[in-house]
C-alpha cells in the first residue's frame, strides 16, 4: 500500500455557493495538493476547482471522468492513477463523493486494490434533511430514486409508507427535479393523513426551505416545487 497514493472523498457543494461557505477549511487545502481528479462532469469540476483557489492552476490539472455511462472496464482502469505514490481527488456534481453517485465503483476499486480511502466533511442533502426534518434519526432508510412511471411510482410509496410504519423508520428518497411536483401530487393522494411528510428543497442556499407537516396538513396547504433540488422524507403511523 505505501507505493500508491491515497483516494480522497472531495466534497463540493449543493449549488451555486462559494465553496468556502460550505467546504470546511482543510479541504480546500487538500484540494491544493492535488494534480489528478477523477469527476463526475469536467465543466462543472474545473469550475468549482477554480472557485475553490485553483484559478489560474486548472490548466496544468488532468481530469478523467466517472458518470452513470462509464464502463467498468475504465473504472479498472483508473487504478494506474495511484502508481508511485500519486494521489487522487473524487469529486460528485454536489453533495458527497460516492452516495449516490457513480462514483462508488472507484472507491471499492481503491479497496479491492488496497488503496487507502480517505472521505471528507462536506454538505451532504440527506443528513441534513434528516437533521432538519424531526423525523426518526435513530432508524431511517435512504432509497434513492424511486421508478418513474407513474403506476410503479405510486406502488412504491404504498410499500414505503407500510413499511414506515411497521419500524417506525424514516423513510427518505429523492426526485428528479422536473418530476418533483408528479412526486408531490402522488404523496398527497396515497399517504395517510397522520403520516409525516418532509420536504427539504434548496438545502445550504438562500432559498432553504425545510418544512415538516402531516398529510392532512400538506393537502390543506400544498407546496408547488418546481424544479428545485429536494430530498422527501416520511414517517408514518401505525
Amino acid at each position: 500500500m505505501s507505493d500508491k497514493g491515497c483516494l480522497y472523498l472531495i466534497p463540493s457543494p449543493l449549488g451555486d455557493n462559494d465553496p468556502a461557505e460550505v467546504i470546511p477549511a482543510p479541504v480546500l487545502a487538500k484540494l491544493q495538493t492535488l494534480h489528478v481528479f477523477v469527476v463526475e462532469e469536467v465543466r462543472t469540476a474545473r469550475r468549482y476547482l477554480s472557485r475553490a483557489g485553483l484559478k489560474g492552476h486548472i490548466e496544468g490539472l488532468e481530469f478523467h471522468t466517472l458518470n452513470e455511462h462509464t464502463p467498468a472496464s475504465e473504472v479498472e482502469a483508473m487504478a494506474a492513477l495511484f502508481e508511485e505514490g500519486q494521489s487522487v481527488g473524487l469529486i460528485t456534481e454536489a453533495g458527497l463523493p460516492a452516495v449516490a453517485d457513480p462514483g462508488s465503483a472507484l472507491v471499492a476499486l481503491c479497496h479491492r486494490q488496497g488503496i487507502r480511502v480517505v472521505p471528507f466533511v462536506g454538505p451532504s442533502s440527506l443528513m441534513m434533511a434528516l437533521m432538519g426534518s424531526g423525523l426518526n434519526g435513530q432508524s431511517f432508510a435512504f432509497l434513492g430514486y424511486l421508478p418513474a412511471k407513474t403506476d410503479e411510482r405510486r406502488a412504491a410509496i404504498k410499500a414505503i409508507e407500510k413499511q414506515s410504519a411497521a419500524q417506525h423508520q424514516t423513510q427518505i428518497f429523492i426526485e428528479t427535479p422536473y418530476r418533483n411536483d408528479a412526486m408531490m401530487e402522488d404523496l398527497l393522494r396515497i399517504c395517510a393523513p397522520g403520516t409525516r411528510l418532509c420536504i427539504a428543497a434548496d438545502i445550504t442556499l438562500p432559498e432553504e426551505t425545510i418544512l415538516t407537516r402531516t398529510i392532512a396538513q400538506w393537502r390543506k396547504n400544498p407546496l408547488t416545487l418546481g424544479k428545485r433540488p429536494c430530498v422527501f422524507l416520511i414517517l408514518a403511523q401505525k
